[in-house]
C-alpha cells in the first residue's frame, strides 16, 4: 500500500492510504491462502487428537531478580509517571499547537504512536497500557486525595460512598463500545485530526471513565477502558505473560491465547476490531467514496452505517458459525464465546497488514514533529511495493492459520473425538470467508 504522505489528514484519518493495484497476482495470493488453510486443517485433524494448550498454567518462570524488578513499586511508579507525562504533553500540543496535522504531532500521537504502536508494544511486553494508563493513575490520585480530605470525618460513614461491584453480565461490552467509538472517530468523523475534535473526544472519554471508576472502583479499567482491553487482548499472543500463580513467565503464545477469558462482550470486542479494519480497507474504494458523497443521508451518517454494517457482518458470520457448530457437534459449554479467542490472531493479521506501513513511516514523522525538528526529511517507505504486498498477504494468511490452530485445540477439548473434526468445518468455512474478504480488500 502507498501512504498519502502529501495529505497527512487523509493518512491519519483513515490509517492507511490506497490499497489497490498491489504488485502481486490475486490468483497466487488466494491459491496460497487456501492451500495453507486446507493443509493446516488436514494436518491438525490427522496429527492433533488431544488438547495441548494449558492456558495460564504454562510458562517458564523468569529469574527471581527479573520478576522483582518488574513488580517493584518503583518500576510501576516510573511507568505511571511516564504515562501521565505523555498525556500532559499531548494535552499541551492540543491546547497550544497549530490546528494543522502537518505541523502538530497530536493527531499522529493518537492515531499512529498510540493506536497502532500499542499493537507491537502489547505483543512484545504484554498488557502495557494497564501499567501506563494515565486515567488509572488519575483515578488513584483522586481517590487518595479524597481519602485524605475525608480523614477528619472518618467517624461519619455517610460521607463515604461505597464502591459497587461490576455486574458480571457487563463483561467487555463497555470496551467494545469504546473501541467502536474510537474507530468511528478515526474513520468516520468529519475532521478527526482537528485539535478541537480530539480535545472534545478525549475530554468526554476521560470524564466518563473517571466517573465510572469512581462508582465501580479501579477494577472498572480492566474491562471498561477500551484501550486496556485492546492491549490485554493482543497481549494474549505475547511470549511474556503471567501464570495463574502470578509469576512472570516466558510462554508459548498459544497458551496465552488459550487463557483468554470467555466473558460477555468478548465476541463484540473482537468483531469491532475485525469489522473496523475491514471498513478501513474498503473506505477508499472509488465506488464507496462515490456512494458516500452522493448519499441523500449525508457523508457522516452514510459512513457510520457502513462502519456499523461492516462490524455487524463480521459478527453475524461468527454467530452463524457458532450455530452451525452446535448443529454439527451438539451442545457444548459457551457455544458463542468458546472459539472467540481464535479470532484474535486474525484481527492481529489484519492490523499488521493495514497499519505496518503507517507505523514505520508516519511514526518517525510524528516523533520528529514532537521534538521540534520540522525540517526532518520525508520518511521513505519501509519496503518496496512488492515486498509490502507480500507482507500484507503473509500477515493475513498467517493470522488465519493461527486461528485454525487455536480453534482446533479448543475443538478437541470440547467435543468427543468422533465429532471434533466435523465440529471444525463451520469454523474452516468462516476462516475461508474471512480470508476471501481480507485478501479481496488488499488486492482489488
Amino acid at each position: 500500500m502507498v501512504l498519502h504522505l502529501a495529505d497527512p489528514l487523509t493518512t491519519l484519518a483513515h490509517g492507511i492510504g490506497s490499497q489497490h493495484d498491489l504488485p502481486i497476482s490475486p490468483f497466487y495470493a488466494f491459491a496460497g491462502a487456501f492451500a495453507a488453510l486446507f493443509v493446516s486443517f488436514l494436518a491438525l485433524g490427522l496429527l492433533w487428537s488431544a488438547s495441548r494448550f494449558r492456558g495460564d498454567r504454562s510458562g517458564l518462570a523468569l529469574p527471581a531478580a527479573v520478576r522483582r524488578a518488574a513488580d517493584a513499586p518503583a518500576t510501576r511508579t516510573v511507568l505511571r509517571a511516564l504515562g501521565l507525562a505523555a498525556a500532559l504533553a499531548l494535552l499541551l500540543h492540543l491546547l497550544l499547537g497549530p490546528d494543522d496535522p502537518a505541523r502538530n504531532p497530536a493527531a499522529g500521537a493518537v492515531y499512529v504512536l498510540f493506536w497502532v504502536g500499542l499493537v507491537p508494544a502489547s505483543l512484545l511486553l504484554g498488557p502495557v497500557w494497564r501499567l501506563v494508563n494515565p486515567l488509572r493513575t488519575l483515578h488513584r490520585l483522586l481517590t487518595r486525595g479524597r481519602a485524605r480530605a475525608l480523614a477528619p470525618h472518618r467517624h461519619e460513614p455517610r460521607l463515604r460512598r461505597p464502591v459497587r461491584p461490576l455486574p458480571a453480565r457487563l463483561g467487555q461490552w463497555p470496551a467494545a463500545a469504546g473501541l467502536f467509538a474510537f474507530t468511528w472517530l478515526e474513520l468516520v468523523a468529519p475532521d478527526p485530526a482537528s485539535t478541537t475534535t480530539l480535545l472534545i473526544a478525549l475530554a468526554v472519554y476521560a470524564t466518563l471513565q473517571l466517573l465510572l471508576a469512581a462508582r465501580f472502583g479501579e477494577r472498572w479499567f480492566d474491562d471498561g477502558d477500551a484501550f486496556e482491553a485492546y492491549s490485554a487482548l493482543l497481549a494474549r499472543l505475547s511470549p511474556l505473560g503471567r501464570r495463574h500463580d502470578g509469576h512472570l513467565v516466558l510462554r508459548n503464545p498459544f497458551h496465552g491465547l488459550d487463557a483468554t477469558p470467555e466473558r460477555p462482550g468478548l465476541v463484540a470486542t473482537v468483531c469491532v476490531l475485525l469489522g473496523s479494519t475491514a471498513y478501513d480497507g474498503f473506505s477508499d474504494n472509488p465506488s464507496w467514496i462515490n456512494a458516500v458523497q452522493t448519499s441523500p443521508l449525508g457523508r457522516t451518517p452514510t459512513a457510520t452505517l457502513g462502519l456499523l454494517a461492516s462490524v455487524a457482518l463480521v459478527a453475524t458470520l461468527y454467530c452463524l458459525c457458532a450455530a452451525a457448530t452446535r448443529l454439527v457437534s451438539g451442545p457444548h459449554p459457551g457455544p458463542l464465546t468458546a472459539f472467540a479467542h481464535s479470532l484474535v490472531p486474525i484481527a492481529l493479521g489484519y492490523l499488521v497488514a493495514h497499519y505496518f506501513s503507517l507505523l514505520v513511516t508516519e511514526g518517525p514523522r510524528t516523533v520528529s514533529m514532537a521534538l521540534g525538528t520540522d525540517n526532518a526529511p520525508e520518511p521513505a517507505p519501509p519496503l518496496a511495493p512488492g515486498g509490502l504486498a507480500a507482507l500484507q498477504v503473509i500477515a493475513v494468511v498467517t493470522g488465519h492459520v493461527l486461528g485454525v490452530v487455536a480453534a482446533h485445540d479448543r475443538s478437541v477439548r470440547l467435543f468427543p473425538p468422533a465429532k471434533a473434526v466435523a465440529g471444525q468445518l463451520p469454523l474452516l468455512a468462516l476462516m475461508i470467508t474471512y480470508t476471501i474478504g481480507g485478501l479481496g480488500l488488499l488486492l482489488n
